[in-house]
């Protein structure tokens, strides 16, 4: 076997996309596991920019076998927008597969996740209104609408209608808005079903044989491990299992077949949305990073809170996802600063706290207890070895590695897929 998950280490936008893209060089297949197409990678290549949001990244090298699988909730309009978009760039994608077990997201799940997401109030939640959670309690329900119920006619005709009445209910008589017009969705979902017919297979079965057949099989993670339903800083996160945990189920294969789990988490820490942010830094040092680090939304275009490196929380992320690296991305950013911080633990008044509690009102009252290294001025966007970093960013790498407990295997130091520093094989 040769299996890699890739999860992200903190609340997600680590740089995963690349990572996963520098990958898939030399990756048989791509899987997604999770999520929708609330996610967002941004993959460069030469002077060319792609922002992925539901297909994998493996999409860029035309003999990878790229899955969407069976954990994903799968929205057809925007699936196709970003095939007519990769194809116009002359991007081939003839090799997805999406499994026919993966939830399909409707209008009504993107009505309701609105006006639920309005009716919270001071409470938002910071959803992108995209309909994944309401796709997701569908299917916890156990009322969704699946890929193989979309290529059913008659099935599709009777899920959509028992669907959209009960949901008319809740838009009408709770949110006081106009009904969604059943047949106008039947129509244009038939029609969505005909443009994906060909990209449909059981794809628990492809990932299957590849993994037996001793494929390199990457797992592509979205979001990020503190967005997790249930280790995540709940209720700020997302509706599925962004930790490595969640491919077993999201793609179908045992948990005895992931060989490698790499973590990705930038050389400081950000978050979009509300919730507690121990090392935020709402200043000029956060707004030095956020320009530097170009920390704004793939798929929102919101700005990033920005702020330190948190080792408690990527301790933790190592700990709940079996991590047995990291890779350590945006290293450039930190270029210019006199003095870099790192939290080491967290405290309470007069209490030491070193692991990351679940309640939110605990995690609002933590101050960070911070190390202060040396910084660098010199530029490391051509660095093409560890050993050509200045003395203070390697320094800055081996103390991340001594508080989270595994190596960095790579270190990413400009958006490039030639900025990046691979100091051991991923892919055994």
């Amino acid at each position: 076997m040769s299996t890699v998950v890739i999860v992200g280490a903190q609340w997600g936008d680590e740089g995963k996309g690349k990572v996963i893209d520098y990958l898939a060089a030399e990756a048989d297949v791509v899987v997604r596991g999770q999520g929708g197409n609330n996610a967002g990678h941004t993959v460069v290549v030469g002077d060319k920019k792609y922002a992925l949001h539901l297909i994998p990244s493996g999409i860029l090298y035309p003999e990878t076998i790229n899955v969407i699988g069976n954990g994903v909730v799968f929205d057809p309009e925007g699936f196709l927008k970003e095939v007519e978009k990769l194809e116009a760039q002359g991007i081939s994608t003839k090799n997805i597969k999406i499994s026919d077990r993966a939830h399909v997201i409707f209008p009504y799940h993107k009505v309701i996740d609105a006006l639920a997401e309005e009716a919270r109030g001071d409470q938002m939640i910071g959803t992108t209104k995209k309909g994944i959670g309401p796709c997701y309690m569908d299917k916890v329900e156990r009322s969704g609408i699946r890929i193989c119920d979309l290529m059913d006619k008659e099935v599709l005709i009777q899920k959509v209608t028992a669907q959209v009445e009960k949901k008319n209910k809740i838009i009408e008589k709770i949110y006081d808005q106009k009904p969604l017009d059943k047949d106008e969705i039947i129509e244009k979902y038939l029609a969505y079903a005909e443009k994906i017919r060909s990209y449909v297979d059981d794809t628990t079965v492809i990932v299957y044989d590849e993994v037996k057949n001793n494929k390199k099989v990457l797992f592509e993670g979205a979001q990020g491990t503190l967005l997790d339903i249930d280790l995540g800083t709940y209720p700020y996160v997302t509706s599925s299992h962004p930790i490595s945990g969640g491919f077993t189920i999201g793609s179908g294969i045992g948990p005895n077949m992931i060989e490698e789990v790499l973590g990705i988490a930038k050389a400081y820490t950000t978050r979009v949305g509300k919730g507690p942010f121990v090392t935020e830094e709402d200043n000029e040092t956060g707004d030095k990073i956020r320009i530097a680090g170009n920390e704004f939304g793939t798929t929102t275009g919101r700005p990033r809170r920005c702020g330190w490196f948190d080792s408690v929380m990527v301790k933790y992320s190592a700990r709940i996802n079996g991590m047995t690296c990291l890779a350590l991305m945006l290293l450039d950013v930190l270029t210019g600063f006199e003095k870099i911080k790192i939290c080491t633990a967290y405290k309470i008044e007069d209490k030491i706290i070193n692991n990351f509690p679940a309640s939110l009102k605990v995690l609002e009252q933590c101050e960070p207890v911070y190390e202060e290294l040396e910084g660098w001025n010199e530029d490391i966007s051509g660095a093409k070895s560890f050993e050509e970093l200045p003395k203070n960013a390697k320094k800055y790498i081996e103390r991340i590695e001594e508080l989270v407990g595994i190596p960095v295997k790579i270190v990413s130091i400009g958006p490039k897929r030639s900025q990046t520093i691979v100091r051991d094989n991923i892919f055994r």
